[in-house]
Order: structure tokens, then sequence, then C-alpha cells
């Protein structure tokens, strides 16, 4: 069988240059190595998580807020067994939908491990113990990624886990300890404490998402905080024991003096590296960096010209529409056509409650430039819709340029943040100033005018309702 371009792998990034390269007229083939289609992000990240999320916030709304709205109801309980398995009715649909959008672009799948024979023909080995060769003139590596660990930690995946082993247990923990403050900690952090187990979070950095802007991290430990979740920033872990049923962490604090902590579940949640293994990549000469990641140019294109390599298995955030985005470039590359993706406009979202979502540079960024700049915040307490819904808590900060007013990054905290943040991010694409934001008329009572706000507060200091 000849392809003018095989896929390895199915996730966000891979079926998506699938579909887009057939849509452009190119045979395309895409090989997976599980039985069902959508890679991490389907079937063990972003949407059983968000499943998750979305029905444990309505169980802590029942319990928490549905009496200030005036509803009673006896004292709310919650099926776990139910929660799961509508989480995986969620995953089946979902993964279903990307097998039905192979069927309708006329894409080959193929079940099983892929690996290079040389660097146009990659070897099929099935679960059947067969194997089969296909050739394709390019070829696109989508592996994704796996969770990391750290080196002293064994993963037992029964007490120790992994998000993997999280999203499937089958009862809430009593005491889950969480190793790091980033997105994967802080959403199935959130799950389990709405779900009545305590939840400690162990952070190495003195802040929970390092990355993102300060003022951010500060506003949702606050938040979840007073949620109940306890944290313990500037916290270098040393060693994770299992004993039976209980799970000691040792950590040294900022002084250096050995903190412990337990629990009868340890989530690491230390990040994820680049999947490669088994792809065979030393047979084509493909060059991975020092972070065991795929190496490529600014085309997404290996040191072998017809080999590319995107999401997960390559520098950058790992996000799933940040794979998307590169999954296009690609296919869109290979058909001859002069596609664009700009890394600074890519959203950066937590799905915890309330949401987080930034999209540019920090505040520390732009310092660290050198770069001249204003800031504008308006708070979502300020906003009548806030005040109508009860989601109170976070704000809206723009940061734009102090001689020109571009805007140079966008950074929430609140409800429904996660879909706001395209606001700013559209705006950024169009390299809109403060002035432009805030000239734009936004519906009223709507969560989108801490937007409009924070952009008039940023150019001229004077936000309207605050």
């Amino acid at each position: 069988m000849k392809y003018d371009i095989i896929v390895i792998g199915s996730g966000p990034g891979g079926y998506i240059a699938a579909v887009r390269a057939s849509q452009l007229g190119k045979k395309v083939a895409i090989i997976e190595k599980y039985s069902t289609l959508g890679g991490t992000c389907l079937n063990v990240g972003c949407i059983p998580s968000k499943a998750l999320l979305d029905s444990s916030h309505h169980y802590y709304d029942a319990v928490h807020h549905f009496e200030e709205h005036g509803i009673s109801v006896e004292k709310p309980t919650f099926d776990f067994g139910k929660m799961v398995d509508r989480k995986a009715k969620v995953v089946e649909t979902t993964t279903g939908g990307i097998k039905y959008l192979m069927d309708k672009n006329d894409i080959d799948v193929f079940e099983g491990l892929g690996s290079f024979v040389d660097k146009t023909h990659v070897n099929i080995a099935k679960n059947d113990g067969t194997s089969e060769v296909i050739e394709g003139t390019d070829i696109i590596i989508a592996t994704g990624s796996k969770p990391s660990t750290l080196p002293f930690i064994t993963l037992d995946k029964e007490r120790v886990i992994t998000s993997t082993e999280a999203l499937k247990l089958n009862e809430v923990p009593k005491h889950l300890l969480v190793i790091g403050g980033g997105v994967i900690g802080l959403e199935l952090g959130s799950v389990y404490k709405r779900l009545g187990a305590d939840v400690t979070v162990i952070e190495y950095a003195p802040k929970i998402t390092p990355t993102m802007d300060a003022d951010v991290s500060k506003e949702l430990q606050k938040v979840l905080k007073k949620q109940g979740i306890k944290f313990a920033v500037s916290h270098g872990v040393t060693s994770v024991e299992r004993n039976g049923e209980e799970v000691t962490v040792k950590a040294n604090n900022k002084k250096g003096e050995e903190v412990t902590f337990t629990g009868d579940y340890c989530l690491v949640a230390v990040g994820r590296k680049a999947y490669t293994e088994g792809l065979g990549l030393e047979k084509v000469g493909v060059e991975v960096n020092e972070r065991g990641q795929v190496a490529v140019n600014d085309h997404l294109q290996t040191n072998v010209p017809n080999i590319y390599a995107i999401g997960d298995v390559v520098k950058g955030a790992m996000l799933a529409h940040k794979a998307e985005e590169e999954g296009v470039v690609v296919a869109e590359f290979l058909a001859g056509e002069k596609p664009h993706i700009d890394y600074n406009l890519i959203p950066g979202i937590v799905y915890t409650w309330p949401e987080v979502a930034a999209v540019g540079k920090t505040e520390q960024e732009l310092k660290d430039a050198k770069v001249d700049y204003k800031s504008g915040k308006f708070s979502m307490r300020a906003l009548g819709r806030s005040r109508a819904s009860g989601d109170i808590d976070g704000f809206v900060k723009v940061l734009a340029d102090k001689n020109t007013d571009e805007i140079l990054g966008v950074h929430m905290v609140g409800a429904r943040v996660a879909d706001l943040i395209m606001e700013a991010a559209v705006a950024m694409e169009y390299r809109a100033s403060a002035e432009d934001l805030a000239r734009i008329c936004h519906g009223h009572p709507t969560y989108s005018e801490a937007v409009k706000e924070a952009a008039k507060a940023a150019w001229d200091g004077k936000p309207l309702n605050a």
C-alpha cells in the first residue's frame, strides 16, 4: 500500500493532520497502536477530565450554592460509579466521532504499533502478532507524550498514580496528595476535593501554575484554598513511599526543613514527556533534542526532509489545540500552501472553577524583555453578570505596549474564561490596541464586559464600572 502521507498517532494533532491532508487531495493513512482513536486527549486526558470536572462541579453547586439561589433539596449525594460511567460514554462518543471522520474523509486506519523501516516505509506491528508494511511519500510523527515522574518515585499505578489512573479510580480518595501544582494536578485535585477528599498540592516552585502570570497564580491559589485545597509551595519532594493503603511523601520546604505528608493516594503530576519509544527513529536518523523531543524546523520538518513531527512530541506547550494547529500547518505545507502559526497566541487554560485562561506575554516576561508596558485590571466582582450567577471571584488583566497601545498579553481568572480568552486571541492576531478592544460594544450583562473594562483600564486608566 502506498500513500501520499502516513500519520503515526491519532491524537488531536494526528487525526486533524490526516483530515486536512485528505481535504487537500492527499491519499492518507493513519496508524494508531490502541483500539480507539483520539490519543491521550480524548481517551485519558482532556475529554474524560472535563467530564469529571463538570459532574463534580454540579454536585459541588448542589451542596454549596443551591440554597442561596432559593433551591431546596434533600442532602445531595453522588454515585461515583455513575460519574465514571458517564465519563466513559462521553469518551466513547467522542472517539467514535473520530472514526466517523476517518471514514468520511477516506482515510485508511491501521491498528498497531508503527515503526520506521526506512524513511518512506512504516511497519505496523498488530496486536494479533502479524505485521504489515506500508509506504508513504511523507510521514508525520504525532505520537504525543506520556506522564513524567521523578527518578526516585515508583509508580505502582494503584496508590502512586499518574493522571491516567486518577481518571479511572473506583473510589474517592480520603486524602489525595498531589505532586505538582500545574494544570493536571489542580484539575484532578479539584475533582476529588469537590467529592469530599482532602487534597494537598505539593509544588516545587514558589507558586502554583508556575508558567502563568503571577497575579493569576496568586488569585487561583487564594480561591482554591477557600474551597479547601491545601498548598505547600516551595517544597521539593525527596521521597514517596507506599505502605499498604497509605502513601507517605517527604519534602524539604524553603527553609530546608523536612516535611511529611500522608494520604491514601498520591498523584504524580510533574509534567509530561515526548513519547517516541518503538518508533525506530534511529533507523532513519531522525534527530531528537536533549529532552527527547523530535527536533524540527519552522515547518515542523525533521532533519530527514520527508519526515515531519507535531504536537507533544516536539518542543513547545503540550496542548491539544497546539497539536491541532501544527497538524493543519504540516498538511497545508505538504499541499503547497503557505500556512502559519503564531506560538505566542496559543491560549493556555486551566479548567478549575473559576477557570483560568491566558494568551500572550506575562508581566514577568515583559519585564525580562525590558518592554515598556502598561497594565489594566478589572475585577469580576464588579460585573452585574457575575453577581447574578454568584461567580464573583477573579479578574481580567490586559497588558499593552506603553508607546503603541498594542495588546501584548491577556490573563483571566473567572467563570467561562476558557471560552472568553478567544476574544483576546482574535484581537491580538489582528494587532489590536487596548483602545480598539475598549471601544467595541460588549453585550450586557455578560462576563465579556470584564475584557472591555480591563482594556479601557490599560488604555486610559479609567474603567467605567470601577
